[in-house]
């Protein structure tokens, strides 16, 4: 036995080898607590802890009355069915598909950080002072609206960004994604119409689609969104709601002018215009820009929140700020579809929030991002991928290719070589990003996916 592992482990290592080995075969029955303990010299107590995880994993089954069965050979693992789907058409998933369902695989086009990058010394410290603390709420359903300490602490934080908002003008959710999902469910029906930002974050497209409403792409400038195409396609289609991201632009990098966010406002109050402000990368930025939410006071503009990007992927757990009466409404659609978020991811982020590592941890994060970011353009500029824009803060770049180059068929190529590219046309509602492709400059370290880029583009 390895005995740098458990006695239950050690249990559950000879019975796999006796598996392997063919010493049981599938359907054998297993020999008895009682048995097993005295033939492996442990305690009853750890054979059953050994057989339950077992059972758990699926490697034996249990008969009432009988006992413990080898469970039948599990058919044998297709790589085919588990690897990427080159043949799937490059759709506002496939980025997302492709990023999520790949292992060991280069992911310059995914829209997350590193792990390495992601503070998990502070968050293994507030797992373990939440695992101490006898008041924290780890089983029960959380309030309607969520943990109160941590709506508390959101509204400091978004204070800081000149967004003035009561805790009451808060609620917790799973993530900005069901956030926003939320917010389509209260706002929408099929039929209307929407306006997204082209190129937008394509998960944004996706779901509006799933909502079965008309999608009208305005172009969107290094200021944010163009204001007379914006202004057409408000006389023309009467929309009932925007959704964008105004600071760190997904996939862009660009954020919204102060000029440009008061003009957006003026034309939402004409044409009776609701806003959904996306700010999910705000803990990238250098120093606070414009917010819709900050000069609108919550008249039109609904504010999401999350921190997926900046702490962490698996815990999810995102927000709505705003009006009263929106979240009165908001908060009872929750209950009815969701019931509650998760009380634990709230407790774990309260903790870390209200640790001072956190903030260390984003300037850490800001300073990792400035550094490789310049260096990062620089050298796909020169492999003749230009920067449509060189932005001061977040993590994405939006690169032209050279002419004649497809960067869809550059993505399915890169596949080839376990490389997770993001081609323009999955961020574009009107399909006019052949020649872009969004790359995550955290996530554009590694050589080879320069070595592959040189010896697929020529200048």
């Amino acid at each position: 036995m390895a005995f740098d592992l458990t006695l239950t482990q050690q249990v559950m290592t000879v019975i796999r080898d006796q598996i392997a080995r063919r010493q049981l075969s599938a359907g054998a029955r297993l020999p008895s607590i009682r048995a097993f303990a005295e033939a492996q010299k442990v305690s009853k107590s750890t054979v059953v802890e050994a057989y339950d995880r077992l059972l758990a994993e699926g490697v034996i089954t249990a008969r009432r009355g009988s006992g413990y069965y080898v469970a039948a050979a599990s058919a044998p693992l297709s790589l085919a069915e588990i690897g990427p789907r080159l043949d799937r058409q490059v759709d506002p998933l496939w980025v997302s598909r492709q990023s999520l369902e790949t292992r060991d695989y280069l992911k310059p086009g995914c829209g997350w950080l590193p792990a390495s990058w992601m503070p998990e010394d502070d968050i293994r410290r507030a797992l373990r002072a939440l695992a101490r603390n006898p008041k924290a709420d780890l089983l029960d359903y959380s309030t309607p609206a969520g943990h109160a300490g941590l709506r508390q602490i959101l509204t400091r934080r978004l204070a800081e960004k000149d967004i003035d908002v009561s805790p009451a003008q808060v609620i917790l959710m799973d993530s900005a994604t069901q956030a926003i999902e939320l917010l389509c469910r209260f706002l929408l029906k099929p039929g209307d119409t929407v306006l997204l930002d082209d190129p937008c974050y394509f998960n944004f497209l996706a779901k509006l689609r799933a909502h079965k409403v008309n999608v009208v792409g305005v172009p969107y400038t290094p200021n944010g969104p163009d204001m007379a195409a914006l202004t057409t396609a408000l006389e023309t289609h009467r929309p009932r709601l925007y959704l964008t991201n105004t600071s760190m632009h997904n996939p862009t990098g660009a954020s919204l002018s102060p000029i440009n966010a008061h003009r957006l406002l003026k034309l939402a109050e004409a044409y009776d215009l609701t806003i959904i402000e996306d700010d999910i990368y705000s803990d990238f930025e250098l120093e606070p820009g414009p917010r819709l939410s900050a000069f609108d006071g919550f008249e039109r503009v609904v504010y999401v929140g999350g921190f997926s990007k900046a702490l962490s992927a698996s815990i999810r757990l995102g927000y709505i700020a705003a009006r009263p009466d929106w979240i009165e409404a908001l908060t009872d659609l929750k209950i009815a579809t969701l019931f509650s978020s998760q009380t634990f991811a709230a407790e774990l982020v309260c903790q870390v929030l209200s640790d001072g590592h956190y903030r260390k941890h984003l300037d850490t994060l800001r300073q990792k991002l400035a550094a490789v970011r310049g260096p990062t353009a620089e050298r796909l500029d020169k492999l003749g991928l230009k920067p449509w824009l060189r932005p001061q803060a977040g993590m994405f770049l939006w690169c032209e290719l050279p002419e004649g180059y497809d960067a869809s068929d550059l993505a399915r190529q890169a596949l080839n070589e376990h490389i997770v590219l993001a081609p323009g046309n999955a961020f574009s509602v009107n399909q006019t990003a052949t020649r872009f492709m969004r790359f995550n400059i955290a996530q554009s370290q590694d050589e080879r996916l320069f070595a592959f880029l040189k010896s697929r583009v020529r200048i």
